[in-house]
């Protein structure tokens, strides 16, 4: 019954942020500015966006602030990072990811692995889903989400994917 519970919880929630993020206006249409890669870029209200160390997206509803890393074979990296941008290992944090069709959600959890946490199986083969990123700073915890659209598409104004673009677009 718990089960069932969770998965409606979650299924509900997708849903909301995918209806939030469609009603939001967000475009990718893209008008970029510039080009090139750089570490900060700014965001319409001038605030700089940071990038993380492997090119993946900050998250910093959390403390410490996180990296969301997807690598070559789709799996998702989480680094930790501390105020200076400095790798942070991981401690009792733990993340879980929920994404993907809001008919069939799929749910990934992470495992630490040499001071990061790793996810235990890879995405879905999808360009552009909405995810929701559960963190909590131990086991036991309120978690933290963090709602955004994973779109795995090239950004034509800097060196990163879309997900974790810079500038500010």
């Amino acid at each position: 019954m718990k089960l069932k519970i969770n998965r409606l919880f979650c299924t509900a929630a997708l849903i909301g942020a995918t209806i939030a993020y469609a009603g939001s206006g967000h475009d990718h249409a893209h008008g970029h500015h510039g080009g090139g890669h750089t570490e900060t870029g700014h965001t319409e209200t001038g605030h700089a966006k940071k990038g993380g160390p492997n090119g993946g997206r900050l998250i910093t509803v959390v403390e410490p602030a996180l990296e969301f890393f997807v690598m070559a074979d789709r799996t998702v990296q989480i680094t930790f990072l501390d105020l200076d941008g400095s790798v942070v290992p991981v401690k009792s944090q733990a993340v879980s990811l929920t994404g993907g069709s809001r008919s069939n959600p799929t749910k990934i959890d992470f495992v630490e692995k040499d001071g990061l946490l790793v996810s235990t199986s890879a995405l879905p083969d999808v360009e552009n889903m909405p995810v929701i990123l559960q963190i909590r700073s131990s086991a036991t915890a309120t978690a933290a989400r963090e709602k955004f659209k994973l779109n795995m598409g090239d950004c034509g104004s800097c060196d990163f994917k879309e997900y974790a673009c810079l500038c500010g677009h």
